[in-house]
């Protein structure tokens, strides 16, 4: 039985992107005296301001707000402005339960979720034309949640210290950007509409970015989590091969997305939630987005994970509709429009501890018997005995608690193998392999049980949003100087590269070269082998 079902519902509606504002979130940005700059735009002229020593222009909008009739269809490219449009402050997120950083309640840094969310960020050098590498971020969230304005992955330092301009754009989530309506009714309903909006913003990205300073020929496509499931997405866009070169695709592994008729099986099951027959459908412009939130949060409806095989009945997030997204993403091999796109791929060394951390702490303090009951909810007989010798052999000196979370993560890990593997088999353009294995020893409340590298500990590292203070823990700032590094060297120049940092060979199944990103970085070849092997026997 697959582990990835382990974390599959700890997932669904979880905060992906909260630990961004967790404990390794980043300093404070000082802010100087702001003033303005302006760049043109295809549809007028927009105003940011100066500030931190780069250009910020914040909620630029990249279509029309989808309401109304426009609600479930695709996006529409943006109505024309007259003057200069200010863009100096976060847009709203989309429409999602808020979360720390968004509305009255919370801190101040972005408005309450909406509909009209159809904005995108950018920080830049100088909006001077100067054509710099652009990193078009994905944000995490598993399709359910997240913004393109949260303090973890903001753009500032990596523009500072990198010479690249930093996109990140808002579109629509759950079951607003996912219900997928045009096998019930007529009307013109759009597949993939979440999907869609991101295509949106790579094409403005596109016809737009010479003028804020970036390369439109030189674009990497990135993302974390829910952000990297919706990377391998527009890896797998016909539309969106000719709107970037590069991606990086991190802690996420969809081999497979859910199917058309999955979707469709979804969208029935929420008609009859809101008591409606497809005759209905046109009814749903009009209900409240609010009740449309509370049936998406119910039965666990809630989101697709970003690996494993999807359920029968899936939540809602990227699917295979046959056109938007013609195919799985890697489960077939690679899409041969993305052939000649260089690609990275990995995970953190500890990503299921993340999902652990909003509980109780009980399972932190496990022994063997409780290792065995733990995972005995997913594997049994003699897999399962021959799992626990596995990673006993493996790691010899890890405790009950810590083999718990390598086994739980380590079908994360697995699949990310697989698209390397399918990478490299196409021999048209390298694939490069990372595990963040920084040891955080910030110890999880109430246990002894150090952090290590959970899911989304990358997010503030690989934005060079960490402090070099006393305070912060031995070895994260030298840790988030290699990886933001490294990946601004991947947009430069399609290979990620850095200085003090080992020279990064491509993944091949001989060498299995992979970064051991940590203060001190290095290259491991095929680690955990008897592990990759156990999988790989039990395919």
């Amino acid at each position: 039985m697959s582990g990835s079902r382990m974390t599959r519902r700890a997932m669904i509606g979880g905060s992906l992107s909260v630990i961004a504002g967790m404990s390794m979130s980043s300093p404070a940005l000082a802010l100087g005296t702001a003033r303005t700059d302006e760049a043109a735009t295809r549809y007028g002229k927009v105003r940011g301001k100066r500030e931190d020593g780069i250009v910020k222009f914040l909620g630029v909008p990249y279509a029309t707000p989808p309401l109304g009739a426009l609600r479930f269809k695709a996006p529409k490219p943006p109505e024309r402005w007259h003057g200069v449009r200010d863009a100096v402050n976060f847009p709203n997120p989309a429409f999602q339960a808020a979360g720390g950083e968004m509305g009255p309640g919370g801190n101040g840094r972005m408005p309450a979720p909406s509909e009209d969310c159809l904005y995108l960020n950018i920080w830049t050098p100088a909006a001077d034309c100067r054509r710099r590498p652009v990193m078009f971020y994905n944000h995490g969230g598993g399709y359910m949640i997240g913004s393109g304005s949260a303090t973890g992955q903001d753009g500032t330092h990596l523009a500072q210290l990198y010479d690249v301009v930093v996109v990140e754009s808002n579109h629509r989530l759950g079951l607003l950007g996912y219900l997928f309506l045009d096998d019930l009714a007529s009307g013109d309903y759009a597949a993939n509409q979440g999907m869609l909006d991101i295509l949106a913003a790579l094409r403005w990205t596109r016809e737009n970015i010479e003028n804020f300073g970036g390369d439109p020929d030189n674009v990497m496509v990135w993302g974390e989590s829910g952000g990297g499931a919706k990377t391998a997405a527009v890896y797998t866009m016909p539309a969106a091969a000719p709107l970037f070169r590069k991606a990086s695709i991190e802690s996420a592994a969809p081999l497979r997305f859910p199917t058309r008729d999955g979707a469709t099986a979804r969208a029935r099951r929420t008609l009859e939630l809101l008591g409606l027959s497809t005759a209905d459908i046109p009814k749903l412009h009009d209900i409240p987005a609010a009740r449309l939130l509370e049936i998406q949060q119910s039965e666990a409806a809630s989101g697709v994970a970003p690996w494993g095989d999807p359920d029968p009945l899936p939540g809602f997030g990227a699917f295979v509709d046959g056109t938007v997204i013609p195919r799985h993403p890697f489960a077939d091999g690679v899409a041969p429009f993305s052939a000649g796109k260089p690609l990275m791929c990995g995970t953190c060394r500890d990503e299921t501890v993340f999902f652990s951390l909003f509980g109780p702490p009980d399972i932190f303090r496990i022994d063997e018997a409780g290792l065995r009951r733990e995972l005995s909810k997913t594997y049994q007989g003699a897999e399962l005995d021959e799992i626990i010798s596995t990673f006993h052999r493996s790691r010899p000196d890890a405790t009950p608690a810590q083999l718990y979370f390598a086994i739980t993560t380590s079908p994360i890990w697995r699949d990310a193998i697989k698209i390397a593997e399918a990478k490299a088999a196409q021999h048209a353009a390298p694939v490069f392999m990372y595990q963040l294995a920084y040891k955080n020893p910030t110890l999880v409340p109430g246990t002894d049980f150090p952090l290590g590298s959970p899911h989304a500990s990358d997010i503030n590292l690989k934005f060079a949003n960490t402090s070099d203070s006393a305070d912060r823990p031995p070895g994260q700032f030298a840790t988030s100087r290699h990886m933001s590094a490294l990946w601004a060297g991947f947009a430069h120049n399609d290979r990620p590269h850095a200085s003090d940092v080992p020279a990064w060979p491509a993944y091949t199944p001989k060498n299995r070269s992979t970064m051991w990103l940590d203060a001190d970085c290095k290259i491991v070849n095929d680690p955990d082998k008897d592990e990759r092997l156990f999988w790989q026997n039990h395919a």
